[in-house]
């Protein structure tokens, strides 16, 4: 996974915008909600968050850590890109996206279908 292809992935979600924070941080977000967020720097590093049950098992993996301030909200911290498969990046990119995307107002949910 690079760059390029975690980008692919997000914009082809609906209503998926992108912003920059922190300085070097691409966010991207579903209803202005962070759902993804990678830094610009080589390797890639990227945050996302996923369910509380996996939270665990997938941060006792190698290359994935508890993400630091977001660990408490269930986001991982993936430090090696190899730490998932491309099957997997599509499915936890997916997931965060849903689990993000269902907590926002209904109002919001209305205007993306």
């Amino acid at each position: 996974m690079d760059h390029g292809q975690l980008e692919q992935l997000c914009l082809r979600l609906r209503g998926t915008t992108t912003d920059i924070k922190w300085g070097n941080d691409l966010c991207y977000l579903i209803g202005g909600k962070m759902y993804c967020v990678t830094s610009l720097d080589h390797p890639m590093k990227v945050s996302m968050k996923v369910l509380a049950e996996e939270f665990g098992d997938l941060t006792a993996r190698d290359g994935i850590i508890p993400a630091p301030y977001m660990a408490r909200n269930h986001w991982i911290f993936i430090e090696k890109s190899n730490a998932f498969s491309a099957k997997e990046w599509k499915h936890y990119v997916q997931q965060s996206y849903e689990l993000v995307f269902a907590k926002l107002p209904k109002k919001i949910k209305i205007q993306f279908g």
